[in-house]
């Protein structure tokens, strides 16, 4: 059995964290099982090398961050691997370019073209176990990128994917995926599985269990995804394709992110090509457009509002001022104050109302509602950004989520 593992900062945050990552490796290996693994940069370290960046100039460039930043995963596989070996396993860790794993241009938030497998299966063949960096790639001019936060999960699963591996196992600082953040839910249940759709959603919702990259990946080539908690034996969460017990649950967990802002620009000239020419010019620069709502007026002008990711905010507002005068808009405000409160499920495929549901219990809990955007399994408001806690709760009751899994009434 090939078996890829991902161990996250906490899990690697120390000198006995590692040790104790070792030992849980070498009972795999003494079951039989090849495996590879991948790791992220010890807790704390790429904020570390960051501020070092930032305290330094203004504005580094996006080439020679991405050089600093990657050194900290350099650091925990060699780390890992000398730690193993010192137990008498034979372990060899490999950065990015040794493989390699090649990926575009776009620095700091690279993605993943191609996994070499020639070395891979050589190592493995040889009897070694791979600590390979996360988090990091290589173009094809030889420059070293990084594939954003979360990064390291893409990793894991791409080399599962590439590898054929039998199951990707996400170990991190949590015990699996829940009905919603524990912090703020103290009723939220682990959930035992879920389908790669539903947590495509919940990632891409804001749920921070797994990054919506490497959610894509395991869909896309079908990699069993196991989450759980490198602190503990017990089973977490199966990641894997829909069945028919998952459309039996009409929601399955209720998501949020505050890592939005959102952008509204007044008397847009409704004509043909002037929203192409917008997101164009906001997509060129590498940020990813959320949620769009364009408004006509009699006037023949339109009023758009769209969201971007927070750190994107103020590199927004700066292309959008600057294409003001050209396409003669009249007014642009932007609000950083705001969260997105998402609720996911397979179940809303088959049962209407769910979307009015929510919306009354917000509107009983005094929440407005700025943006609404839907698709078959989700359905997600914008809000103000101090009623967050209090929706994520309020949904996650009225949805009945803090009782044993059952198909929902409306």
């Amino acid at each position: 059995m090939l078996v890829v593992q991902k161990y996250g900062g906490t899990s690697v945050g120390d000198l006995d964290r590692i040790r104790n990552v070792a030992r849980r490796i070498a009972r795999y290996r003494d079951e039989g099982h090849d495996v590879v693994v991948v790791v992220s940069a010890m807790a704390g370290e790429t904020d570390r090398l960051l501020k070092l960046a930032y305290n330094l100039v203004e504005e580094p460039s996006p080439r020679e961050l991405d050089m600093l930043v990657s050194t900290g995963e350099q650091v925990s596989s060699a780390l890992l691997a000398m730690a193993l070996n010192a137990m008498g396993y034979s372990a060899k860790a490999l950065l990015a370019f040794q493989i390699p794993i090649k990926t575009d241009e776009l620095f700091g938030k690279a993605r993943i073209r191609d996994v070499a497998t020639a070395r891979l299966k050589e190592e493995i063949a040889n009897g070694n176990i791979l600590i390979i960096a996360g988090f990091q790639g290589i173009t094809d001019s030889g420059d070293i990128t990084t594939l954003g936060r979360g990064g390291s999960d893409t990793t894991a699963v791409a080399i599962a994917a590439a590898l054929g591996a039998d199951v990707c196992e996400i170990f991190t600082d949590v015990d699996g995926v829940y009905t919603a953040d524990p912090r703020i839910v103290p009723k939220a249940r682990k959930i035992e599985k879920i389908s790669y759709e539903e947590m495509l959603e919940l990632a891409s919702m804001g749920a921070k269990v797994l990054e919506i990259r490497s959610v894509e990946f395991a869909k896309i080539y079908g990699v069993p995804v196991h989450v759980r908690s490198s602190f503990t034996d017990e089973p977490g969460t199966m990641v894997v394709e829909e069945d028919e017990s998952m459309e039996k649950v009409l929601v399955s967990g209720v998501a949020y992110n505050r890592n939005e802002a959102r952008i509204s620009l007044y008397g847009v000239p409704d004509r043909p090509g002037l929203a192409a020419k917008i997101f164009g010019t906001i997509a060129d620069a590498g940020i990813v457009v959320d949620m769009i709502i364009q408004t006509g007026r009699p006037d023949g002008r339109a009023d758009m509002t769209f969201t971007v990711p927070k750190t994107d905010y103020k590199a927004t507002l700066k292309l959008v001022d600057k294409l003001a005068p050209e396409l003669s808009i009249e007014k642009i405000e932007g609000d950083e104050d705001i969260a997105k409160v998402s609720i996911v499920g397979a179940g809303m495929r088959a049962h209407p109302g769910v979307a009015a549901k929510m919306f009354q219990v917000l509107a009983d809990h005094g929440i407005n509602i700025h943006m609404i955007s839907t698709s078959e399994i989700k359905v997600s408001c914008v809000i103000d950004e101090k009623y967050t806690e209090l929706a994520v709760r309020a949904l996650h009751e009225a949805f009945g989520l803090d009782r044993a899994p059952e198909e929902e009434t409306l």
